[in-house]
Protein backbone atom coordinates (compact mmCIF):
# COMPACT_ATOMS: atom_id res chain seq x y z
CA UNK A 1 0.00 0.00 0.00
CA UNK A 2 1.10 3.44 -0.76
CA UNK A 3 1.64 5.65 2.24
CA UNK A 4 0.97 8.82 0.19
CA UNK A 5 -2.22 7.52 -0.80
CA UNK A 6 -5.65 7.74 1.92
CA UNK A 7 -6.81 4.80 3.26
CA UNK A 8 -9.98 3.39 1.62
CA UNK A 9 -13.08 4.59 3.60
CA UNK A 10 -15.56 1.61 4.81
CA UNK A 11 -18.24 4.34 4.46
CA UNK A 12 -18.21 5.48 1.50
CA UNK A 13 -18.06 1.55 0.13
CA UNK A 14 -21.25 1.00 1.87
CA UNK A 15 -22.95 4.05 0.82
CA UNK A 16 -22.05 3.09 -2.90
CA UNK A 17 -23.44 -0.29 -2.50
CA UNK A 18 -26.85 1.24 -0.87
CA UNK A 19 -26.97 3.58 -3.74
CA UNK A 20 -26.53 0.37 -6.14
CA UNK A 21 -29.46 -1.30 -5.04
CA UNK A 22 -32.10 1.48 -3.70
CA UNK A 23 -33.58 1.60 -7.65
CA UNK A 24 -34.12 -1.94 -7.14
CA UNK A 25 -35.78 -1.91 -3.17
CA UNK A 26 -38.12 1.07 -4.27
CA UNK A 27 -39.45 -1.05 -6.97
CA UNK A 28 -39.55 -3.93 -4.63
CA UNK A 29 -41.26 -2.00 -2.19
CA UNK A 30 -43.99 -0.61 -5.07
CA UNK A 31 -44.81 -4.46 -6.08
CA UNK A 32 -46.97 -5.02 -2.65
CA UNK A 33 -49.16 -1.79 -4.41
CA UNK A 34 -49.70 2.21 -4.78
CA UNK A 35 -47.58 4.63 -2.33
CA UNK A 36 -46.94 7.90 -1.38
CA UNK A 37 -43.59 9.00 -1.37
CA UNK A 38 -43.17 8.82 2.67
CA UNK A 39 -44.86 5.57 3.10
CA UNK A 40 -41.86 4.52 0.49
CA UNK A 41 -39.28 6.20 2.83
CA UNK A 42 -40.54 4.59 6.08
CA UNK A 43 -41.07 0.83 4.63
CA UNK A 44 -37.20 1.61 3.36
CA UNK A 45 -36.31 3.00 7.08
CA UNK A 46 -37.60 -0.13 8.19
CA UNK A 47 -35.28 -2.02 6.10
CA UNK A 48 -32.63 -0.29 7.58
CA UNK A 49 -31.94 1.77 4.06
CA UNK A 50 -32.14 5.22 5.40
CA UNK A 51 -33.31 7.14 2.62
CA UNK A 52 -34.22 11.08 2.48
CA UNK A 53 -37.26 12.69 0.13
CA UNK A 54 -34.06 14.96 -1.85
CA UNK A 55 -32.71 11.00 -2.83
CA UNK A 56 -36.14 9.80 -3.10
CA UNK A 57 -37.85 11.70 -6.13
CA UNK A 58 -35.02 12.16 -8.20
CA UNK A 59 -35.17 7.90 -8.24
CA UNK A 60 -38.90 8.43 -8.19
CA UNK A 61 -38.44 10.66 -11.34
CA UNK A 62 -36.00 8.67 -13.20
CA UNK A 63 -37.58 4.98 -12.64
CA UNK A 64 -41.05 7.10 -14.40
CA UNK A 65 -39.35 8.48 -16.92
CA UNK A 66 -38.28 4.75 -17.89
CA UNK A 67 -41.43 4.07 -17.76
CA UNK A 68 -41.55 1.71 -15.00
CA UNK A 69 -43.79 3.48 -12.64
CA UNK A 70 -46.71 5.50 -12.88
CA UNK A 71 -48.49 8.08 -10.65
CA UNK A 72 -52.08 9.38 -9.64
CA UNK A 73 -52.73 12.77 -7.67
CA UNK A 74 -55.37 12.21 -4.62
CA UNK A 75 -56.70 15.17 -3.25
CA UNK A 76 -56.01 16.03 0.59
CA UNK A 77 -58.00 17.17 3.31
CA UNK A 78 -54.87 18.26 5.25
CA UNK A 79 -52.83 19.97 2.18
CA UNK A 80 -51.84 20.10 -1.00
CA UNK A 81 -52.56 16.96 -3.68
CA UNK A 82 -50.73 14.05 -2.95
CA UNK A 83 -48.72 12.15 -5.87
CA UNK A 84 -48.90 7.79 -5.66
CA UNK A 85 -46.55 6.01 -6.88
CA UNK A 86 -47.40 2.54 -8.52
CA UNK A 87 -45.32 0.26 -10.78
CA UNK A 88 -46.56 -0.09 -14.19
CA UNK A 89 -46.57 -4.05 -16.11
CA UNK A 90 -43.02 -2.72 -17.97
CA UNK A 91 -42.23 -2.59 -14.20
CA UNK A 92 -43.19 -5.30 -12.86
CA UNK A 93 -41.63 -7.25 -15.70
CA UNK A 94 -37.88 -5.31 -15.08
CA UNK A 95 -38.43 -5.89 -11.47
CA UNK A 96 -38.51 -9.71 -12.27
CA UNK A 97 -35.81 -9.45 -14.03
CA UNK A 98 -33.72 -7.60 -11.38
CA UNK A 99 -34.72 -10.12 -8.79
CA UNK A 100 -33.46 -12.57 -10.77
CA UNK A 101 -30.08 -10.78 -11.34
CA UNK A 102 -29.98 -10.09 -7.74
CA UNK A 103 -30.37 -13.72 -6.78
CA UNK A 104 -27.49 -14.92 -9.10
CA UNK A 105 -25.32 -12.03 -7.78
CA UNK A 106 -26.06 -12.48 -4.34
CA UNK A 107 -25.10 -16.56 -4.73
CA UNK A 108 -21.77 -15.39 -6.55
CA UNK A 109 -21.28 -12.54 -3.54
CA UNK A 110 -21.80 -15.42 -0.54
CA UNK A 111 -19.54 -17.91 -2.63
CA UNK A 112 -16.71 -15.88 -2.78
CA UNK A 113 -16.74 -13.80 0.68
CA UNK A 114 -17.71 -16.75 3.00
CA UNK A 115 -14.99 -17.27 5.03
CA UNK A 116 -14.76 -21.22 6.10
Amino acid sequence: MNMNQPAMKVENTKAQMRKGLLEYCILGVLADGELYPSDIIGRLKDAKLIVVEGTLYPLLTRLKDAGLLTYRWEESRSGPPRKYYKLTPLGNKFLKELHQTWEELSDAVNKTTSRN
